[in-house]
């Protein structure tokens, strides 16, 4: 009878990822016809068809530029992220770990980020736990607690470049009240934050459960001053990003100010964490803020593709020196 149940449970189970997979790849779908529908608009304008619109607009872009800004943004992007990663993990799982241990393993993570990136993350924990016997649940809390970090990192830096540029989130509002959706997320987010805080550290609901599970473990022993500390270790990557799109864009003559990278790229980089295949969240999000570039979709598929492949060949380079970590020096 117990046979009979879990068989029907799993099945059930895979019916329903069966589902959630068709759902995802079905709004991806409508997310990439209304960028279809926005580029074949922009090309009958200019009396091209959609394959001829993309092609000119990638042939007049300088593609020896973009590789000399792109290049180096992606391993200043790698340092600066094991930084922040090594700093976690310090404080959380293994206080005697160099960031010279991290540096391969997390370049390594970087090859099975091109499935997925919580695989890259998935990777760093079963090292710690093979490497520095750290329990698998606590490395995955730090894990996810750099997840956090990051999402929040992305909202601030959205809130603030709304603030100073607020003019041209009302400008780019020509087909969604911008301003009001994203002044009700910061709220939410915002409001959040102090509660996680003083929840994680006992101050309020002190008989609770939920908080002594293992998978939150970076949570509870985590202070305020981690927060801020691990923001500003991850802050120059989202600087870094701005400059970068700013100037990319440019080289592919698409008129973007900085004001307007500063204020729109973050929430960019959040609809790109959505579980949608190729990023098809991001790609819209591209055309709805700049409406007159529809361009900008495909653009940002080759920018991410870039990153992704470009970090993956980091992983490569140091993948010998990952393997001595993990398997040569375990003897």
């Amino acid at each position: 009878m117990s046979d009979s149940f879990q068989a029907e449970e799993n099945s059930e189970n895979k019916w329903r990822l069966r589902l959630g997979r068709g759902i995802t790849w079905l709004i991806s779908f409508a997310c990439f016809y209304l960028i279809y529908t926005r580029v074949e608009g922009a090309a009958y304008r200019d009396g091209l068809t959609p394959a001829e619109y993309l092609v000119n607009f990638f042939a007049e872009a300088d593609w020896i530029s973009w590789l000399l800004i792109m290049i180096p943004y992606s391993v200043f992007f790698f340092v600066v992220d094991s930084h922040a990663t090594w700093r976690l993990i310090r404080w959380f799982n293994t206080p005697e770990i160099r960031l010279t241990n991290i540096l391969p393993i997390r370049a390594s993570a970087y090859i099975l980020s091109l499935v997925n990136e919580q695989v890259g993350k998935g990777a760093m924990s079963l090292y710690l736990l093979q490497k520095y016997k750290v329990p698998v649940w606590q490395a995955l809390s730090s894990m996810i607690m750099l997840g956090m970090v990051e999402i929040y990192q992305l909202l601030l830096f959205s809130a603030i470049g709304v603030m100073l540029y607020y003019d041209l989130v009302v400008q780019a509002s020509t087909s969604y009240p911008l301003p009001a959706i994203m002044l009700s997320v910061y709220a939410v987010a915002f409001l959040y934050f102090p509660f996680h805080v003083v929840y994680f550290r006992g101050h309020i609901f002190k008989n609770s459960k939920l908080r002594e599970r293992q998978l939150l473990h970076a949570f509870r022993q985590a202070e305020l001053k981690h927060y801020v500390l691990l923001l500003l270790c991850k802050a120059p990557n989202m600087l870094g990003a701005m400059v970068v799109y700013t100037f990319a864009l440019t080289l592919f003559q698409v008129d973007v100010s900085f004001g307007q990278m500063f204020a729109f790229l973050p929430v960019i980089f959040l609809a790109a964490a959505l579980p949608l295949p190729f990023h098809a969240g991001a790609l819209v999000l591209w055309t709805v803020l700049f409406p007159e570039f529809p361009e900008v979709g495909v653009f940002s598929m080759v920018m991410h593709t870039f990153f992704v492949v470009f970090n993956a060949v980091i992983g490569l380079i140091f993948l010998p020196k990952a393997n001595k970590e993990l398997f040569i020096d375990q003897g």
